[in-house]
């Protein structure tokens, strides 16, 4: 077991690194890879910013990354997924727990918890609900470098975001 959460550890140190290399291109730090019979087959950070598409959240970067995989190596992309872990920074979102659940992926090893739209039961429990056609239910194990993704996702809200729209709120005039 000490081997395994060393493992753990270890590769969330990678995807940690990820999570820095997306606050330095000015993403929300969220890093993740996916790991397949100890390779890294996916690796990446959240690119919402930089393609102003709401959908590409790290999860769905790596996700992609590894569909493009197996379409290299001539791998069937359901028996990668079946035997892989996923580890990312932060809670799976809503979206991406369902995504995660979807390509079958049975372990995600996360962070931090995402109290405004965790799908691994901060908010939603997608990971592991009775859904309808959605796949099996996957483990979620959570605590891993939690607090250095807290405090890059702290790092990211304290600068302004250079992509946020322009606020539409008056300022109220108080010269009367």
């Amino acid at each position: 077991m000490a081997e395994q959460e060393a493992a753990a550890v270890a590769w969330m140190d990678q995807a940690l690194e990820a999570a820095r290399e997306a606050l330095e291109r000015g993403e929300v730090p969220v890093g993740c890879l996916l790991v397949y019979e100890g390779q890294v087959l996916g690796r990446g950070g959240n690119e919402v910013n930089e393609t102003k598409n709401a959908t590409r959240h790290a999860e769905m970067v790596v996700i992609d990354q590894v569909l493009d995989w197996c379409k290299e190596h001539n791998r069937d992309y359901t028996e990668v997924f079946a035997n892989s872990i996923l580890y990312v920074t932060v809670e799976p979102c809503i979206m991406c727990a369902a995504a995660v659940r979807f390509m079958k992926i049975p372990r995600v090893v996360y962070g931090c918890r995402n109290e405004r739209f965790g799908g691994c039961g901060s908010v939603l429990s997608i990971s592991s609900d009775d859904l309808v056609n959605t796949g099996d239910p996957f483990e979620c194990t959570s605590g891993y470098r939690a607090k250095e993704a807290v405090e890059l996702l702290q790092a990211f809200y304290r600068q302004e975001n250079p992509n946020a729209p322009k606020s539409k709120v008056r300022k109220k005039d108080h010269r009367k």
